[in-house]
């Protein structure tokens, strides 16, 4: 597998020197997020590129993210934003928001996000208390035990004809495990089975390979 995975790496790797070039910004981003000791787990840029296109093609004005940690998917996605919108990103390490809110305001779109520190769960209940503005795009990205729980309150703030985003969903072919006693496989199975049975969702999943290794993610069209 190691062939294969130098393979995946490469692929990529040809694919984003043609299709975005170079990113200073976004390098020295993630250097600054290793130096600050941030586990790994950003999107790549050609995965960062395709939530650009999803936000550029759904037309979206308000997104809202699970998941902050460094910042990154959060510039590709504020990037793609019309003038005027704004994307609310959640994050329980008031270290990793900081952070996140540095690379922001160094990418020049600090003015497109809000980044709300403490439990999602927390913030979400707060968001739909105050009955926020549906968003027109969901990105979950967190602790993936909550993913079910953060489906039902993406479902309760999304407007029909959003979209829902579930990201690291295959987990290295984990989702398969039945049995597995890893909560975070039990919580995306979970989470993807619930996905299945919701009537007001339209959904699919895409396996992906590249530099981030074997991974997925599942799109969820909220119906009418």
């Amino acid at each position: 597998m190691q062939d294969q995975d130098q393979a995946w790496v490469a692929v990529d790797a040809y694919f984003a020197e043609r299709l975005i070039g170079k990113d200073p910004l976004r390098s020295e981003i993630l250097e600054t997020n290793a130096a600050q000791g941030l586990p790994p787990h950003d999107v790549s840029p050609l995965q960062g590129r395709f939530l650009s296109l999803l936000v550029k093609a759904t037309g979206a004005r308000r997104i809202l993210e699970i998941g902050t940690l460094g910042g990154v998917s959060a510039t590709w996605m504020a990037q793609a934003l019309p003038a005027g919108g704004q994307l609310i990103s959640l994050e329980v390490s008031p270290d990793y928001a900081a952070l996140a809110r540095q690379n922001l305001d160094r990418a020049g779109i600090g003015d497109r996000v809000q980044i709300l520190v403490g439990p999602a769960l927390e913030s979400l209940a707060r968001l739909a208390k105050d009955a926020a503005p549906a968003f027109d795009l969901v990105f979950i990205d967190a602790d993936k035990p909550n993913n079910p729980a953060y489906l039902e309150w993406a479902l309760k703030l999304t407007r029909p004809g959003g979209l829902i985003i579930g990201d690291n969903v295959v987990r290295g072919g984990a989702v398969l495990e039945s049995d597995s006693e890893d909560d975070r496989v039990r919580g995306v199975r979970t989470f993807t089975e619930r996905l299945g049975r919701e009537p007001r969702l339209f959904s699919t999943a895409l396996q992906t390979v590249g530099e981030k290794g074997w991974d997925g993610m599942t799109l969820s069209f909220v119906e009418t």
